[in-house]
Formats: structure tokens, C-alpha cells, sequence
């Protein structure tokens, strides 16, 4: 007596539903991996833009409320000698003797100098017109960017 004996191996509809799933699978990888690469500058660029925002940042904050020179400067970064010279600063990020930065030229930095009456969560409120609230905005041309406050109280 013979014993029956089974073919193993796979149909041919088996092998065609098989590689469809395995292609849908990895479609799915690859998309994802996809919107990983594309987005993978995005936090060098807001490093970056952090950067830039926190030199400008400390650079106002240095200066005092009062101004020693007696009026505005106007547009030269490295004749401002208080915080209020700052107000509506716009410019392609540069060092304080307004020359350009190398391969900054898609950022754009705003600033923005406004008169603080209560500071902090605690509220402190310091003597009128001795306080000066400082915005830092960082764009850049990709669509990201950053703001960074800080205050500025003089006694």
C-alpha cells in the first residue's frame, strides 16, 4: 500500500495576496520615512534660530533704560546705547557691527521693546517706566520660528 504524500509549497493566488500585503507594508515604511527625512531639519533650524535669538537677547539686555547719548541712533546696531534703541529692529541676523552673518541669510529677526508693568509670575512691579519688556522673534524663510522674552529692570 501506497502512502498519499502532500505537495508542500504555495498556490499561485497564496504568492499574489502575499507580495500585496508586502508591498503595502512597505509603502507604508517608506512614506513614513519619507515625512521623517523631509522634517529632519527642522530642529537644526530651530536650534539655530534660538541661537540667533538669545545673542540678540543678551546683547539688549547688557544695555541700561536710560539713554546716555540723548536720542536714538537710528539704524546702526553698534551705536544703540539702551534697550529702547532696540524697538522695531528688523534685519537679516548680523553681528553689532552690522555685518552679515555667513549662511544666516534665510533667518529674519524682529525685536520688539515695550514698556512692563508686572514682571513674573509673583507680579513684581517695578517703578513706572524702569522696566522694559524685550521680544526676540526668529523667523526663518521655511516657516519656523522661535520668540524669546526677557526683561530688562533698571532701580
Amino acid at each position: 500500500m501506497q502512502a498519499k504524500v502532500r505537495q508542500a509549497g504555495f498556490t499561485l493566488v497564496e504568492l499574489v495576496i502575499s507580495i500585496l500585503i508586502i508591498n503595502v507594508a512597505v509603502a507604508g515604511v517608506m512614506l513614513l520615512y519619507a515625512t521623517v527625512l523631509r522634517s529632519s531639519a527642522n530642529p537644526l533650524i530651530d536650534r539655530q534660530a534660538r541661537a540667533i535669538a538669545e545673542a540678540y537677547l543678551d546683547e539688549i539686555l547688557q544695555l541700561p533704560i536710560d539713554d546716555p547719548g540723548g536720542g536714538p541712533e537710528g539704524g546702526n546696531r553698534s551705536l544703540f546705547d539702551n534697550v529702547d534703541d532696540y524697538a522695531g529692529l528688523s534685519e537679516a541676523p548680523t553681528d553689532q557691527t552690522g555685518t552679515a552673518m555667513a549662511n544666516l541669510g534665510a533667518y529674519a529677526v524682529q525685536v520688539t521693546v515695550s514698556n512692563s508693568t508686572n514682571i513674573g509670575p509673583g507680579g513684581l512691579q517695578p517703578a513706572a517706566g524702569r522696566s522694559r519688556r524685550v521680544d526676540v522673534r526668529v523667523d526663518h524663510s521655511a516657516g519656523l520660528g522661535v520668540v524669546l522674552s526677557g526683561y530688562r529692570v533698571q532701580p
